[in-house]
């Protein structure tokens, strides 16, 4: 995101959840609104079009599972990544997280203010790098094997040879997304 600030908007019921979470991210350099629930939360994603947006689960009017829904039926907003912080932390809402499409499903008192801000900002982070690797060491023909493509891993439009270009998926876990790309020809 370069120099821009990152936009969030907060959602939950519970005033000192807000209000403390807002100082957190506030003191991180985020640009921060706020929403009393899913319906205010999503009239101002509407509104507003957040870079991220952190919700509740349970609360009045619509909850946070409620507001993923709407958001995603909307074009402009159905990409806004939603991260839910659960208070309980129940399998079966991290499950419906998942389903929905939730970048992120945090429980409270499980992960620092501190990691919280690392994950957003992995998500705004670098496009990813670009990464050489030896096609003749390790795993390297095995790999190429079980994706069908030539050994010398070489691209098939340009016949240049092939990188891995990684993006953060997780700073705190060290895991990467990984595709194997042609700097050539993209």
């Amino acid at each position: 995101m370069n120099d821009k600030k990152i936009r969030i908007l907060l959602v939950d019921d519970e005033q000192t959840i807000r209000e403390t979470y807002a100082d957190i991210f506030r003191q991180a350099g985020f640009e921060v609104s706020e929403a009393v629930d899913g319906l205010d939360g999503l009239d101002k994603a509407t509104k507003e079009m957040p870079d991220v947006i952190f919700t509740g689960i349970i609360m009045p009017r619509m909850d946070g599972f409620a507001l993923k829904e709407a958001l995603v039926k909307n074009v402009n907003t159905s990409k806004i990544p939603v991260m839910m912080l659960s208070h309980m932390g129940r399998e079966e809402d991290r499950e419906k997280a998942h389903n929905l499409g939730v970048k992120d499903f945090i429980v409270q008192g499980m992960i620092s203010p501190k990691e919280i801000i690392e994950k957003i900002q992995a998500m705004f982070g670098p496009e990813g790098y670009l990464i050489k690797f030896s096609t003749s060491e390790l795993d390297a023909l095995k790999l190429a094997e079980d994706l069908h493509i030539n050994q010398r891993f070489e691209c098939p439009k340009c016949s240049g040879e092939m990188v891995l270009k990684l993006k953060i998926f997780d700073v705190n876990k060290q895991e990467f997304n990984a595709k194997f790309v042609c700097p050539k020809c993209g």
